[in-house]
């Protein structure tokens, strides 16, 4: 067991929004009741990540802050009451960091809005660091062997996607479309193939249209040539739609790629004032459209999320980096030039 007390870690901290991560020492935490103590391997870099820094959502995060909701690592310490790990095995901690387990939402397998709700490395301090806590009860376990930093991102891009293309309803056969071929985007690719539903890739750049077609979509548009023709023309609308853009058109423009009884799916977040969207009354009323929101994952869809990247059916595209250059990485995903996932190579 790890004598966590009076040592440091290092960890890349917030302590105003809109400024840049530093690096700092700070005290590796101890894991209370119900806690584990995570050594972190790695940890994937999420645009949700550079919006909390930037304070682009309603509810700011908790500062100061360590971003990074997408960890993998190994038990270094168990806290009391702990069951069922032993140190030294390998778990991923996901965005929804814990759930009150009591509330009508999480009696009813709704979980991911419980309103007492914390959100790893927003509300709580994530994988940003040398070492993390989490509880027990909320992090996935990981085969031993896996390769931990293609399997970090999974726990947010992968789960969030997952849990989205169930809520759509398609089914095996029918025309999937995703929107926005970014971090999450490409591995919804890979899990809408691996659901067997068809895909459609749509976005703004050849290049990551061209990565989409390697991973299995069938068909790839580029928003500049007016997609929506092709697609109604072509295959008479899409059965369901996944939003993994952070663009307003990106959400208008899915209700619009939709056929008769389709379903819209958003997962992406514009920041700021920039998250209202127009739409067709008229479209969605006569075709019976719907638009649901999709709110990363239960602590099932992460087991089952995980389970179709251990078993090599879905794979990231990460490229590994440093924490030391953050500010930089950050930089980049507002520009909008990360293809796959960039991937913080911790320990």
């Amino acid at each position: 067991m790890l004598d966590s007390n009076n040592k440091t870690m290092t960890a890349a901290i917030l302590r105003e929004l809109g400024g840049p991560l530093k690096l700092e020492q700070v005290p590796i935490p101890k894991p209370g009741i119900g806690e584990i103590l995570i050594k972190v391997v790695a940890c994937g870099v999420c645009h949700s990540d550079v919006h909390a820094c930037d304070g682009d959502w309603p509810s700011p995060p908790n500062l100061p802050l360590i971003p990074g909701h997408e960890v993998t690592g190994h038990i270094a310490e168990l806290g009391e009451g702990v069951t069922g790990y032993a140190l030294g095995d390998t778990v991923g901690v996901p965005w929804m960091y814990s759930a009150c387990g009591a509330c009508e939402y999480c009696r009813a397998g709704m979980e991911t809005i419980c309103k007492q709700g914390e959100a790893t490395g927003y509300s709580k301090p994530g994988g940003y660091a040398e070492y993390m806590i989490a509880p027990a009860a909320f992090v996935a376990k990981v085969p031993a062997g896996a390769d931990l930093y293609g399997l970090a991102p999974i726990l947010c891009a992968g789960v969030t996607t997952y849990r989205g293309l169930k809520r759509s309803g398609a089914r095996p056969g029918q025309w999937m479309a995703v929107i926005g071929i970014g971090g999450l985007g490409h591995v919804a690719v890979q899990y809408a193939k691996a659901m067997g539903l068809r895909v459609v890739a749509v976005d703004v750049s050849d290049e990551k249209l061209e990565l989409a077609h390697r991973l299995g979509a069938e068909r790839v548009y580029n928003v500049m040539n007016d997609p929506e023709i092709a697609i109604h023309a072509e295959l008479g609308g899409v059965h369901g739609v996944l939003v993994t853009a952070t663009s307003n058109k990106a959400f208008e423009l899915a209700v619009k790629l939709l056929r008769p009884g389709g379903t819209a799916i958003y997962i992406g977040q514009p920041g700021g004032a920039a998250d209202e969207v127009r739409s067709s009354i008229d479209r969605i009323v006569n075709w019976e459209l719907s638009i649901r929101g999709s709110n990363v994952g239960t602590r099932q869809d992460l087991h089952e999320a995980v389970e179709f990247a251990a078993n090599g059916l879905v794979a990231v595209q990460a490229s590994l980096t440093t924490l030391d250059e953050i500010n930089e990485i950050f930089d980049q995903i507002r520009k909008g030039t990360v293809v796959g996932r960039k991937v913080l190579k911790i320990s």
